[in-house]
């Protein structure tokens, strides 16, 4: 086993930078590991290929992306007040190793699958808590001061990360421990090659790191960190009861007796509502008036459908106007204001989607809630009545 020496950063931090240096040139490692993936990696050396606008479009996972996106930007919001590009550490390490003609080990798990294994081991109110933290977020970000010499002390991250873990004990099991386990699996491997190894990872690993070494029998199987985990089928399941109930509200309301009228009522509203909120919170992403209108049409037969969701017809009607393009991705990336981001055509698109599916979700809760009193009718006595007509009728068929 070779000789492992840990240094702790914060990734805008001006001291981190000048702390990784000295300890190269201190330590002389023959592999300096930093907490990178070899995507990160080849973003931090200007070589990433950028995804097609295309493939974003087709995998429909505006949601993550936006999510994605807006934690990228709350990084470097904190990293241009304190003067600091993020990752500057971890670019400083790979270039002063590389100076040296020391190896570079990269010992992070791919951020796709951190990414997909965070958000799918999300519970629905995890995801619900989550939105209304990035909103508050970034809503106050100008207005915080960060001391990020301070972020790195050790109370500080353990409190972080208790009220990490009091607010998603799940997401925190996917960005923190397995990432924990995966680094120190990584580590342990270079150390049988290595005689010295310097480790370059976020102070807020090095605790979890530093046990499972000090204990490797406790380290999980590689295996179960790298396989995708199976989503909830919140979604699917949400959407089967939505169209369950709407399909028994229309058969209680034929049965009941209370006529034609109240039925096509119960229609019209079920389009109004569906099509009015999701055109709204799509002019609120500021989409244009032909996707917001996109929207309103398909709204209604989206929702009774979980396959499909209305913010996707009105993203693509986005792109075909906003026309997004390659160059995208690397304007979200440097953007330094929310404003500026919402002028990427990209940006704009992805935020209409998943604004949209928003106004949509909305619609199907408010119709449940307010239908009944907008047809003036006794939910208890339609449905008692039309249940009871349905059975004299089924008896009747049989």
């Amino acid at each position: 086993m070779g000789e492992i020496r840990i240094v702790g950063t914060a990734h805008v931090s001006k001291e981190s930078v000048r702390e990784v240096r000295e300890a190269i040139a201190e330590f002389s490692p023959d592999v300096v590991a930093v907490e990178l993936d070899a995507a990160r990696y080849t973003g931090l050396k200007k070589q990433a290929q950028e995804a097609s606008v295309e493939s974003v479009l087709e995998a429909k996972t505006f949601t993550q992306l936006l999510v994605q996106w807006i934690l990228a930007y709350l990084q470097r919001r904190i990293g241009l007040d304190v003067g600091v590009e993020p990752g500057a550490e971890m670019k400083a390490a790979v270039e002063e190793a590389e100076a040296r003609g020391i190896r570079v080990g990269l010992i992070d798990r791919d951020i796709r699958i951190t990414l997909r294994r965070f958000w799918q081991s999300l519970s629905f109110f995890e995801k619900i808590r989550m939105f209304y933290a990035l909103a508050v977020s970034v809503v106050s970000i100008d207005e915080q001061e960060f001391d990020v010499e301070e972020l790195k002390k050790q109370d500080v991250i353990a409190l972080a990360m208790e009220e990490f873990r009091r607010f998603s004990p799940n997401g925190a099991r996917a960005l923190i421990d397995e990432r924990d386990a995966y680094l120190a699996h990584q580590i342990k491997k270079l150390s049988l090659s290595h005689e010295r190894i310097l480790v370059v990872i976020g102070a807020g690993h090095m605790e979890g790191v530093n046990r499972y070494l000090a204990n490797p029998m406790s380290l999980p199987p590689i295996e179960s960190l790298t396989t995708e985990v199976k989503s909830r089928p919140w979604g699917l399941i949400f959407g089967a009861i939505v169209t369950f109930l709407f399909i028994f509200l229309l058969a209680a309301i034929v049965f009941s007796g209370v006529g034609i009228e109240v039925l096509i009522t119960a229609l019209l509203y079920w389009v109004l509502i569906h099509g009015l909120l999701t055109a709204a919170f799509t002019l609120i992403a500021r989409g244009h008036p032909l996707s917001a209108l996109t929207g309103f049409a398909v709204s209604w037969f989206t929702a009774l459908n979980p396959l499909i969701a209305a913010g996707w017809f009105a993203a693509i009607v986005e792109a075909k106007i906003r026309k997004p393009g390659p160059g995208d991705f690397a304007r979200i990336s440097r953007a330094e204001t929310l404003s500026e981001m919402m002028e990427i055509p990209l940006f704009r698109v992805v935020v209409v989607a998943a604004m949209a599916n928003v106004g949509s979700t909305l619609g199907t809760i408010f119709y449940f809630i307010f239908i009944f009193p907008i047809l003036g009718i006794d939910p208890g006595i339609l449905i008692t009545q039309g249940l009871s007509n349905m059975w004299v009728a089924i008896q009747g068929i049989f």
